[in-house]
C-alpha cells in the first residue's frame, strides 16, 4: 500500500473519488457533503491532496483546504474504498495528511467536523480537542461547503452554533507552550529581566570604578 501526495498522474481517480465520497454518504446516512470530480481534481492540482493506492487500483483519498487567510486548515473528504476498510488505512491517510499540513502551513490550526465515530477517534490521537463550532474559521467558505449535506438545514436553523457533527481542534501553538513552558512570551519575559540585570550590575561596576 503506497500513501502519497497526489499529483496530476491521479486526476485519472477524481471520478471513483467522488463516487465512492458519495457511495459512503448514502450507506451511513449521516452528513457527508458531496464533492465533484472536478472539485477533487482541483485539489489534486494544487498538491492539497494525499491519495492511497494500492498499486493502480485507488484505495483512499484526503485532502486540505486553508481558510483565514490561511490561518486555520481542514483535512476533508477523507475516504477509503470498500475493498480497503477496516484495516487501519483511514488512520495511515489521516495521519499522512496531518503530518503534511504541518509542513506546508506550520503556522494554522487545523480542525475539522464529522459525524463519524471513527474518525473523531482518530482527530484524538492526533491532538484535536473537541470545541464549539464559535472556535472554528467564520470564513463563510467553508461553511458554504456544507449546503450539499443532507442535514445543512440543521446548521441555518442554529444560525451556524452546531449540527449533528462534531467540531474538532488542533492547535500546535498550545500544544507547543504546554511542552515547553518557557514559549515565546516567557523567554522574552525573561530576556528583558536578564538585559535588566545586566545593566543594574554594569552600573554598579561603573560607580565602583568612579570612586576608586
Amino acid at each position: 500500500m503506497e500513501i502519497v501526495i497526489a499529483t496530476d498522474k491521479h486526476i485519472k481517480f477524481a471520478q471513483t473519488i467522488s463516487q465512492t465520497i458519495d457511495l459512503s454518504a448514502e450507506e451511513r446516512g449521516t452528513g457527508i457533503a458531496k464533492r465533484t470530480p472536478g472539485y477533487i481534481e482541483a485539489k489534486i492540482k494544487n498538491g492539497n491532496a494525499v491519495i492511497a493506492l494500492d498499486g493502480e487500483k485507488f484505495a483512499g483519498f484526503c485532502y486540505i483546504e486553508t481558510f483565514g487567510d490561511k490561518n486555520f486548515v481542514v483535512h476533508s473528504g477523507l475516504i477509503v474504498h470498500p475493498d480497503f476498510r477496516n484495516q487501519g488505512l483511514a488512520k495511515k491517510i489521516k495521519t499522512k495528511v496531518f503530518k503534511y499540513s504541518q509542513e506546508k502551513y506550520p503556522k494554522s490550526k487545523i480542525f475539522g467536523i464529522t459525524t463519524g465515530l471513527a474518525v473523531m477517534k482518530i482527530n484524538y490521537e492526533l491532538g484535536y480537542k473537541p470545541v464549539t463550532f464559535s472556535e472554528l474559521t467564520d470564513d463563510p467558505e467553508f461553511w458554504k461547503g456544507c449546503q450539499t449535506c443532507r442535514n445543512y438545514d440543521v446548521l441555518q436553523r442554529t444560525q451556524q452554533k452546531m449540527c449533528l457533527c462534531t467540531g474538532m481542534l488542533y492547535d500546535g501553538k498550545k500544544d507547543e507552550e504546554k511542552k515547553h513552558p518557557y514559549n515565546s512570551k516567557s523567554l522574552s519575559r525573561l530576556k528583558r529581566i536578564k538585559q535588566s540585570l545586566f545593566l543594574k550590575k554594569n552600573n554598579q561596576h561603573k560607580n565602583n570604578s568612579n570612586k576608586s
